[in-house]
C-alpha cells in the first residue's frame, strides 16, 4: 500500500466541493461474518461476491462482500480477541462501521473534508492487484461510525484488492433491492445539531428536511430528526436524537443498547415493494405490525394510488405523499438480539420526502416492540 498525502489540485467546482456517486457499500463489524453473509444471502436475497482472509493474506480478520444489484454488502469479523473489530462488536454488538462512499477522487475527498474540520481515519492510500488499483480514504463521523472515500474508476476485480471472488453453489434469488436510499444516524442528546453543521460545514451537505418532537412523537415518546443531503441527492444521511417524553423513546433504547452512536437502519430501495415484501416475508424477516385501521382512510388521507390497498394492509406497508408523488416504506423488527439495527425497504413514486404522514402508526408499533422487550 502505498501512502499519498501530497496536496492536490482541487478540480471540483465551488459549488460542491465533494461530489459524491452514491454509496459504494456499507461494511458491518459482526461476531461471525460466514454466518452473516449467509444469512443476508438466505433472508435478503444477496449473492456471494468476494472474500479476505488469511487465505489471501489477511492474518487477523476475515471479510465476505455479497452483493444484489447496486447494493453491497460486507462483513468483517476479528479472528482474535484484544483488538478495534472484536471491541467494537463486544461493545456494540454487530453494527455498521463503514459507511463507503463512491467518488472520482478519494485524494482530494480527503483532503477537502479534513482542511474543514474532520478527524482523519485513514489517509489516501493506493491499493494495487492484478486488477488494477483502488484509492481509499477515510474520516471519523457520529460514533465510532466512519465514512471511507472510494475511488475505484481504474479497477475491474470482483471488488477490492486484498479479496478474491467468491464462489459458491449456493446463491438464492435476488428479492429486488436495487440500492441504499438513506441511512439513519442516531446521536446523543443535544448532539444532533452538531452533526448537522458537521455534514454542512465538512461535507458541504444542505439540511433538507427537518422534523421536531410535535412531528416524531406519541403519547409516550418523542425524538427529533434532520435530513442531511449531498448535492446530487444521490446520498441522504437522516441524524435522530432524543427528544423528552413520558416513555424511554426508540432512540435512547438504541443508544443504551449500542453502547454509544451508530447507524440505526438502511433504507433499501426497491422497484415493486409488495413484491420484495411478500419475498422477505417467506425467507423469514420479520416486520413491524400496523394495526389495520391504519389502512381505513388511507386514500382520503394519500390520494390515488397505483396499488391495490389490500396487499398493502395485508403486508404492513405503509404510504406517504408529498408535493412530488408519493412512497411506500415498510421496516423491519431487529436484526440481531440487540434492539439496535434494522432495515427500511421502499419504493418512491416521485416522492423526496421520509414519510412524516406515517411516523405516528410507526412509532406506536416500535413502542409495542419496547413494551414486549420491558424497555419502554
Amino acid at each position: 500500500m502505498e501512502t499519498i498525502v501530497a496536496e492536490k489540485k482541487n478540480k471540483q467546482s465551488t459549488a460542491d466541493f465533494l461530489p459524491l456517486e452514491g454509496t459504494d457499500y456499507v461494511e458491518f463489524y459482526v461476531g461471525n461474518a460466514k454466518q452473516a453473509a449467509h444469512f443476508y444471502k438466505s433472508a435478503f436475497g444477496f449473492q456471494s461476491l468476494a472474500y479476505s482472509g488469511p487465505e489471501t493474506g489477511v492474518k487477523n480478520k476475515v471479510s465476505y462482500a455479497v452483493r444484489q444489484n447496486k447494493l453491497t454488502f460486507v462483513f468483517t469479523t476479528a479472528l482474535r480477541s484484544n483488538n478495534e473489530i472484536a471491541e467494537h462488536v463486544y461493545n456494540h454488538g454487530d453494527g455498521v462501521k463503514f459507511l463507503a462512499l463512491r467518488v472520482n477522487d478519494a485524494t482530494d475527498a480527503w483532503h477537502q473534508t479534513t482542511k474543514r474540520g474532520a478527524k482523519s481515519f485513514l489517509e489516501p492510500e493506493k491499493l494495487h492487484d492484478e486488477h488494477g488499483e483502488v484509492v481509499i480514504s477515510g474520516i471519523n463521523t457520529y460514533g465510532e461510525t466512519v465514512h471511507l472515500f472510494i475511488e475505484r474508476k481504474n479497477y475491474n476485480g470482483a471488488f477490492m484488492p486484498g479479496f478474491v471472488e467468491w464462489k459458491t453453489g449456493y446463491n438464492p434469488p435476488s428479492t429486488g433491492l436495487q440500492y441504499v436510499d438513506h441511512c439513519v444516524g442516531n446521536v446523543g442528546w443535544h448532539q444532533m445539531n452538531t452533526w448537522v453543521k458537521f455534514y454542512e460545514d465538512v461535507m458541504g451537505f444542505k439540511n433538507i428536511l427537518s422534523f421536531d418532537d410535535e412531528d416524531i412523537s406519541t403519547e409516550y415518546s418523542a425524538l427529533m430528526s434532520k435530513v442531511m443531503s449531498n448535492g446530487n441527492g444521490y446520498v441522504k444521511f437522516p441524524i435522530n436524537e432524543p427528544a423528552e417524553g413520558k416513555h424511554k423513546s426508540q432512540v435512547e433504547e438504541y443508544l443504551e443498547f449500542y453502547d454509544g452512536e451508530g447507524v440505526q437502519h438502511v433504507a433499501l430501495a426497491t422497484n415493486d415493494i409488495v413484491e420484495t415484501v411478500n419475498d422477505l416475508k417467506s425467507r423469514g424477516v420479520e416486520f413491524l405490525k400496523i394495526p389495520s385501521t391504519y389502512y381505513d382512510d388511507l386514500i382520503e388521507r394519500v390520494g390515488k394510488i397505483d396499488e391495490d390497498v389490500e396487499p398493502l394492509k395485508e403486508l404492513g406497508i405503509l404510504v406517504d405523499r408529498d408535493n412530488e408523488g408519493y412512497l411506500l416504506q415498510i421496516f423491519t423488527k431487529p436484526v440481531e438480539d440487540r434492539p439496535t439495527l434494522f432495515f427500511e425497504i421502499i419504493q418512491r413514486k416521485g416522492a423526496k420526502s421520509f414519510g412524516k404522514g406515517n411516523f405516528k402508526a410507526l412509532f406506536e408499533a416500535i413502542e409495542r416492540e419496547q413494551e414486549l422487550r420491558g424497555n419502554l
